[in-house]
């Protein structure tokens, strides 16, 4: 490294020196030359050389913020890095190499996460600044990487003054809604503070000259109101044996600029425009009772508002922040915010989360990177989380990605998001006619996954129209509820043209029937499970007209041989009410089924709802595609068939001396009490010698129990003898025969 280079940052090589080990700093001055040779000849906007920003990132980055050494040669080297990735430089895999070689993975991988936050073409939106945090945070996946990217920020504010005007504007505005936002999150108070007064230094440099000014000529007496108001304190501090100092803090100038607008007052007229941070040294274990102890003096002195009380020490901020404060009034009506703090709880105020880290009991000189992220990642699974990126309200869930629109805008997805849930977030109606998209300069299809920081160009065609397979392309939700919408607006819309089709086919073929009994009987014939969709395949000629006629003719025509052998069987039983009339004795009707043992070898069933066997008065029943029914004569739809159906009944009578075995099932209930179930049992199958096919039994708990045995029997009139027999039974209440 060359003399003049030596003299140029002696300040920062000696305060590296003071702070680190001897490996360390000669690692950082081996970064520096490095730097400086690569960067050679460039130079910033005043004319100074480029590795001025480099030195100052550095130098906040160890000393503002605390981190170690990977982060602090991270910076130095980071703009031969962003240089390269700009420049599309041959040289870039060459420098990649050096970079691995002399300072580790960690180092390069800061470095180049740094280069994708730089590359992040930033908008003007408050309405999108949340959004943009997340995208910022989103390439933080080492929590060191958005700690070195805010000392990169506050260097280039502390030097904005060399930047054209158009630049200073669009940075201030970036580190006021976006950086200061970040570095507040993560505890960085000073860091917020000094971003938040440059840029309303560029932004509103009227009002900030204004403030300044005031705060210069009233500097004095406030001062001297500051002495005579600590005088007390101190005396009652010094008796009490506690080891302190004071520290006086005047409000940040954004902050009075936020009051005066809020409150709508004048510089004047906000009267907390400092606050005093009494900073106690001391013990770990003896921090919140001398904090309470002070508070307690304090209090005693002047008068605390209680509304302005915040205790932060015994529940401590998310970030870390630890404090006590009160404001309190004098005898002559002036308020003054009064801080209380420790040493500890003062570092990790002011130098945010890796100071909180540094109190866990690891030194930070000579500190290697796994030992510095695994105490990191200690302290931050205590809160719980695992990086710094993910304490904060900004972090995106894990499993996002940020996509721009050509125009600049930024839309948050989920990742594996596709060109159409790009195009359906940004509109329904645009997602409606994606035909593809344009990424990077390439034509991509719908189907294409989008991934963080891709710039997308949503391609429409106006005769597009969604498909029902989009919805295996789409992950998000919005986007496959408003694909459903359509495909269910458009099925109900095909439906209308589908139903109106038919009423006009029903009416052109002349056919004597409702529209509604139509549809009921295709979609049985059809096997369709709604009038719906017998509408949407009528409308897309799935089914042919033809086909619907010819079924509906032959069901019309099969009515019609119905009604006539209806009409028949009324004349029928007409000449027989006659007969009865007159006193003739009806024979048995010669029509009438003879049901025998061979039953289940013809086109006979009996009836599952009334289980009929032999001795049962019953009557047939002729289905529509099942032959003929047996049902008793009390058959619980007996009267629901004569009444509705009396030309499909039939009479029916069982052969004289016809053998068979019925199952039947009989319904129990009885006490609860050992040994009924094997008794119910003995009397079916020993004493009446049936053919037990099973027996469910369930107690209740209440002392009672149900059953259902099922058994073989040969005739009515043994299910009669079954069930005198079970009523014997001790303990049986009831006994019935379920149909």
């Amino acid at each position: 490294m060359n003399s003049s280079i030596l003299d140029r940052y002696a300040d920062f090589r000696g305060y590296i020196a003071s702070q680190f080990s001897t490996t360390t700093q000669t690692m950082v001055d081996s970064a520096l030359a490095f730097a400086e040779r690569e960067l050679a000849g460039r130079e910033r906007y005043d004319g100074s050389p480029m590795l001025d920003h480099s030195v100052s990132m550095a130098r906040i980055v160890a000393e503002n913020i605390g981190l170690g050494r990977n982060s602090t040669i991270a910076a130095l080297i980071h703009d031969v890095v962003r240089i390269a990735v700009q420049e599309q430089s041959d040289r870039l895999e060459e420098i990649s190499r050096t970079i691995r070689t002399d300072y580790g993975d960690e180092v390069l991988g800061i470095a180049i996460s740094l280069c994708k936050i730089s590359d992040i073409k930033l908008k003007r939106s408050k309405e999108q600044a949340s959004d943009f945090r997340d995208m910022i945070v989103s390439y933080s996946d080492d929590p060191r990487v958005i700690l070195v990217k805010l000392a990169d920020r506050l260097e280039v504010m502390r030097s904005l003054d060399m930047f054209p005007e158009k630049k200073r504007l669009a940075k201030s505005w970036e580190s006021l809604n976006l950086y200061a936002e970040i570095a507040h999150k993560l505890g960085l108070y000073s860091i917020k503070s000094e971003l938040e007064d440059l840029s309303l230094k560029y932004i509103e440099p009227e009002a900030y000259t204004h403030i300044v000014t005031e705060l210069k000529e009233s500097e004095a007496e406030r001062m001297a109101f500051i002495e005579e108001f600590l005088a007390p304190v101190r005396k009652m501090l010094d008796a009490d044996g506690i080891k302190y100092y004071i520290k006086s803090r005047t409000k940040s100038v954004f902050s009075i600029y936020q009051k005066m607008k809020k409150q709508q007052v004048g510089f004047k007229g906000v009267y907390d425009i400092f606050a005093l941070r009494i900073i106690i040294d001391c013990p770990l274990e003896n921090e919140k009772q001398l904090c309470w102890t002070v508070y307690s003096d304090v209090t005693s002195l002047y008068t605390p508002n209680p509304k302005r009380m915040r205790d932060w020490i015994s529940i401590p901020k998310s970030n870390g922040y630890e404090s006590l404060h009160t404001t309190v009034v004098t005898k002559d009506g002036r308020w003054v915010e009064v801080q209380i703090r420790t040493e500890r709880m003062d570092e990790v105020a002011e130098r945010g989360i890796a100071a909180h880290w540094r109190y866990k009991g690891v030194k930070q000189g000579g500190m290697g990177a796994e030992e510095w992220l695994g105490r990191l990642r200690e302290l931050l699974e205590d809160t719980p989380s695992e990086s710094i990126a993910r304490r904060f309200d900004a972090k995106p869930s894990e499993g996002e990605i940020f996509v721009f629109t050509p125009t600049g805008d930024i839309r948050k997805l989920p990742e594996g998001a596709t060109v159409l849930d790009f195009a359906f977030d940004i509109h329904t109606s645009l997602g409606a006619i994606c035909t593809g998209g344009k990424v990077g300069g390439k034509v991509v299809p719908i189907k294409e996954p989008l991934h963080n920081g891709d710039i997308c160009e949503v391609i429409t065609r106006k005769d597009q129209t969604p498909k029902a397979d989009w919805l295996n392309i789409c992950v998000t939700q919005k986007a496959r509820s408003k694909i459903r919408l359509y495909l269910r607006e458009e099925r109900l819309k095909h439906a209308r043209l589908g139903r109106e089709e038919l009423e006009r086919k029903l009416k052109n073929w002349k056919l004597d029937i409702a529209i509604d009994e139509a549809v009921a009987y295709l979609c049985k014939y059809l096997k369709i499970r709604t009038g719906n969709e017998l509408y949407v395949a009528i409308a897309d000629q799935k089914i042919d007209a033809s086909q619907i006629k010819d079924i509906l003719q032959q069901w019309l025509s099969g009515q019609a041989d119905e009604q006539r052998r209806q009409a028949a069987a009324e004349v029928e039983e007409r000449k027989l009410r006659l007969k009865e009339e007159r006193g003739e004795t009806a024979a048995p009707r010669a029509d009438a089924l003879i049901i025998d043992d061979t039953i289940n070898n013809i086109e006979y069933k009996l009836g599952k709802c009334c289980n009929p066997i032999k001795g049962d008065d019953i009557f047939g029943f002729i289905t529509i595609s099942s032959g003929i029914t047996i049902h008793r004569s009390d058959c619980p739809n007996a009267r629901r068939m004569r009444e509705r159906y009396p030309y499909r009944v039939i009479d029916a009578r069982w052969r004289d001396g016809a053998q068979g075995a019925f199952r039947i099932t009989v319904a129990i209930s009885a006490a609860d009490i050992p040994g009924i179930a094997t008794t119910i049992m003995d009397v079916a199958s020993k004493e009446l010698k049936l053919s037990v096919r099973g027996i469910n039994f369930n107690p209740k708990g209440d002392g009672t129990a149900t059953a259902q045995l099922t058994v073989e029997v040969p005739s009515v009139g043994v299910v009669e003898m079954l069930l005198h027999s079970l009523r014997r039974v001790k303990g049986v209440r009831n006994v019935y025969r379920v149909n």
